[in-house]
């Protein structure tokens, strides 16, 4: 007895069907909310990487100065 059922048959492909779209929904809103976020992102003017550096280079530099002007003052003062 292996007859197939017509309505086994139309069930398993409604099952199909909705998963298949349960999965393409499901990515689309995957895709629109990385989209939303790197939008949000951008409008909020972070600094870039290469800026960071920069600045961080500066401020190294400006630290070390500091120090060695310290160090002039302190042998001034003696």
């Amino acid at each position: 007895m292996s007859a197939k059922s017509p309505i086994l048959d139309d069930l398993a492909g409604l099952m199909t069907g909705a998963m298949g779209a349960a999965r393409a929904a499901g990515e689309e809103v995957k895709t629109a909310g990385e989209s939303r976020v790197r939008a949000m992102i951008a409008d909020m003017d972070l600094a870039s990487r290469e800026e960071v550096e920069a600045l961080k280079t500066i401020a190294v530099q400006a630290l070390e100065r500091v120090e060695a002007l310290e160090k002039r003052l302190e042998k001034l003062e003696k």
